[in-house]
Formats: structure tokens, sequence, C-alpha cells
């Protein structure tokens, strides 16, 4: 136990700073109702965050089975989760956080995000082989305030379950996501997004050793599972890797005391930082009160990493992939893994879930389905409304004889996963599309392109071509910018006009 004058030093050393409360013009209200949606519910009965977490499969570890009880009660907990700016925006693997915060969101408490612009120059070794690449200052100042905005943009939304039959086959935007204030503002907790460049910005390394690091036991650190990996690879662990921990940890401690932040979420491979952060604020402040808890990493059953592409990771930043592509990337998860990935990664009901995993039994089920429901519910927590219809309207688009009005920014979306090429404008206009599909490669040899269009396979911006003699028309290219060729289902080329 320390000292009475050690812990008031180190309680002057952990000082007030500024920190960052975004609020749009529906969230000005959160703070006080949040407090009073507390006293309202006092009266009914209301669950856990901890337990909802749990039932979905979003809880493996917790620091202490006081948690539960603690978060039975709205306003109760602050809950934050790191994101460290690494790249110019978060991936796949961040979603679980994102997620998790919006469910201590909908159970009324608070959820703080917090970007490491200082722990980013650092680089977590958690779950790393070698030690991260450096990155100069101005990335990390750039890749932090995309973050930002994008933590912003995905805590602000948080759809209510929706319950539309499985048999429609027209998605209802309108029905399935609906605005706060209609569907219990009241009981909403406020979110945080906070950047721990704000206070290490002040502390000097002199003060850090003398305030945090003598509470800090080597040995401990040591049997971390992170540094036990790493200190017995070839390449081993920096000193600078090594401290990471005990900044993480400060992190913690730092919110708990001067913002009343009293639990750390975080992935599996997150334990050992944050329990550093729970005993460091035990040691210093010499009080309880701190939690910790860990949801599973984001695998697929057959335990490798779901987010990882031949192409790289799955960016939740629509300029880095496009609303289609993250759709997709859903649409196409295998059937044993789509009833989980519904609970961990969407807001439906657990009932609604049970009722989507049981028509995957019966004969008449229809492939795909519940992967197509997974794939709108996630897109729309990610991208918003507006990134769902683009994401469905491009789909929409690649489908050969459909009915919907394509525009050039459509079928820009979905230009980087097909075959594309670029000609100029007069070697298009009056070209017969015959000698079009040959030039661009769609097809190998004219006479391969006129027994398609004999077969009723040849379609122009998804309309079918019936005649050979078809001309390349100025209203056949699309908002003049653009043409889509598609020979049947599944082989299409974007042609832009230059």
């Amino acid at each position: 136990m320390a000292s009475a004058a050690m812990a008031a030093s180190a309680r002057a050393f952990l000082r007030p700073h500024r920190y960052l409360l975004l609020h749009s013009p529906t969230r000005r209200r959160l703070s006080a109702s949040a407090a009073a949606a507390g006293a309202a519910s006092s009266t009914a009965v209301r669950r856990s965050v901890v337990d909802v977490l749990r039932e979905r499969g979003l809880v493996e570890t917790t620091t202490s089975e006081s948690l539960g009880s603690a978060s039975a009660s709205p306003g109760q907990l602050k809950a934050y989760c790191g994101f460290d700016p690494t790249a110019e925006s978060l991936h796949l693997g961040n979603l679980l956080g994102l997620v998790a915060l919006s469910w201590f969101r909908r159970c009324g408490h608070t959820a703080v995000a917090l970007v490491g612009g200082a722990t980013g120059r650092v680089g977590d070794p958690s779950g790393k082989s070698a030690e991260r690449p450096e990155l100069d200052l101005a990335a990390v100042e750039a890749n932090s305030d995309t973050i930002k905005s994008l933590i912003s943009q995905i805590l602000d939304r948080v759809p209510e379950p929706s319950h539309h039959s499985q048999s429609d086959k027209d998605l209802s935007l309108e029905q399935n996501e609906q605005p706060l204030n209609n569907s219990g503002e009241e009981n909403m907790g406020s979110f945080l997004i906070l950047d721990n460049y704000d206070w290490w910005k002040d502390i000097t390394l002199l003060d850090f050793l003398k305030e945090v690091g003598r509470f800090a036991r080597v040995g401990t650190m040591i049997a971390k599972e992170s540094v036990k990996k790493r200190l017995m690879s070839e390449d081993g662990m920096s000193y600078t890797e090594f401290t990471y921990q005990l900044l993480q940890g400060y992190d913690f401690l730092h919110m708990f005391k001067n913002m009343g932040v009293n639990v750390q979420i975080g992935g599996s491979d997150q334990w050992g930082n944050i329990t550093a952060g729970t005993e460091l604020i035990r040691k210093i402040l010499q009080v309880e009160g701190a939690h910790g808890l860990t949801f599973p990493l984001l695998l697929k059953s057959d335990g490798t990493k779901f987010g990882k592409t031949e192409d790289g990771a799955i960016w939740l930043s629509s300029k880095m992939l496009s609303p289609y592509k993250f759709y997709q990337y859903f649409f196409s998860v295998p059937d044993v893994d789509v009833i989980r990935f519904m609970k961990i990664l969407t807001f439906a009901s657990l009932d609604e879930i049970q009722e989507l995993e049981e028509s995957m039994k019966k004969p008449g089920y229809v492939p795909n389905t519940v992967q197509r429901r997974l794939a709108e519910e996630v897109t729309r927590f990610v991208h918003g409304r507006e990134g769902l219809e683009e994401a469905l309207k491009a789909t929409e688009a690649l489908r050969p004889g459909a009915q919907t009005q394509l525009n050039a920014q459509t079928i820009e979306g979905i230009a980087d996963g097909i075959p594309s090429c670029s000609l100029p404008y007069d070697q298009v206009l009056k070209s017969p599309l015959v000698d079009l599909a040959v030039s661009t490669g769609l097809l190998a040899s004219k006479s391969a392109v006129k027994r398609l269009i004999k077969q009723g396979g040849l379609y122009l911006n998804n309309i079918r071509i019936d005649s050979e003699d078809k001309l390349v028309e100025e209203s056949d290219i699309v908002d003049g910018k653009v043409l889509l060729l598609s020979a049947g289902k599944k082989n299409k080329m974007v042609v832009r006009i230059s």
C-alpha cells in the first residue's frame, strides 16, 4: 500500500485536462436526460448491459463479478474503448469495440471512445510479432482526426432492433432505422470522444517515472502474455513497446480520476493492458470501482481472423472501402458463421435471430437470406442509411436486367471490384456495340458477341441487347461519363469515357 504522502503526490500529479464532448443537435439533452432516465427506470425491471453482452457472445472475461450488478442501473457506468490511429481508418477488427460501446449507450450508460494520439506513436505490442513501423507526427494527427470523425458518425447512430418479415424482398429503411428521438431518446446514454495526447503532452518522463513508474512491478509486466510472446521471439521487444501497458494503464487512471470513467473494454488480447490500469488505480488512488471487460476477437469458425481478404483489411471508412464492397463482404459470410455474427455485430433481438436460424433449416429457405440481413444491418450501422442505399443500389446495378436507374456514381461505386477501361468519347459514340465488346476485352471475338446476343446474354447498362446492329448512342452513356457492359451474370466491364 502506498504511503499517504505518496498517494497525495500522485493525486496532485493527476490534474484535470480538457476533453471533447461531441454533441449533435439531438444530443444536447442527453447528459441531463441520462440521469433522469435512471430515476424514471427505477420502477421498471432493467437488464444489466453485461448480461446483454454475455448473451450475445460479447463477453470473454471481466475483472470482477460486481460489474454485472453495477451495470444494471442506467447512468452508473462510463465505459471506454481505445483506438490507436495507426491507419487512416478503423478496420473490421475495431467494429466489436464500437458495437459494445453502443450497447452501453443503449442501456443508459456513457460510452467513451479514446483515440490514442499519444499511444499511437508507440504502438501496442499485443498480438504483434514485430514492432509497428513508426509514424511521423503529421500522419498520427491526420489519422486521429479522421478516426474521431468516423467514430462520431458511427456512435451517433444506434439503430433499434428491426422486426421486418424475412419474406420481404424490399428493404424499408424508414421502418428499420428509427431516429433516436422516436425510440426512447431519454433512455440513451451520451458518448464522448477523447484523445490521450491531450494529457500526455503535458507529462514529462521524470514525472511519469516518479509518480507512476514506481508503482509498476517489472515481474508483473513481464508476466503479461503479450510481453512473454515477444520476449521469446527472435526480434524481442523494445523498451518503448514494453512501456505501452503502463501508458494505457495510466490512460484509465487519468480518466477514472478526472472524468469518472470506470470501465475499460477491449478485445481479449487487451487483458494485460486493462489489468495494468485497474492495478494502477488501486495502488495510486487507493480506491476500488475500476472494472475491465474483454470480448472475443472477431474470428471465423475455422479460427482465422474475420476481416482479412487477399486485398487487405476491411476498412470502416467509405473513402478506403466502398459501402458496396463492405456490404458484399458480409453477404458472402458462410452459413456456419452468419448466426453468430448476427448476434455479436447487429442489434437485432435474440428472438428474431433465433427465428432466422430456424428458417435456415426449413426446406423453402432461400440461400443467403440471413447473410443479406446481416449485411444490411452492419452496413447501416457503419455507413448509415445513405451508405446502405448506395450498397443496395450498386448490388442491384450488377444484376443484368435490373430495373434500377443507373447513374455514374453507382457504376463508379462498383468499378474497383470489376474490370474497367477508358476510351475517348468519339471512339465510343456511334460505335457498334459488337466492336466495343471486343475492344474493351469483355469478349474475345465478334462471333462470340453475336452468339451471346442471340442467347439473350449481352447487356448494356443492364438492358438486354437484342440486335447485332446496336450502336452506342449519346443517351446510352450514363451521365456522359460511363458505360456498363455485361456478358451474362458475372462477366462485366466498366467503360469510362474520357
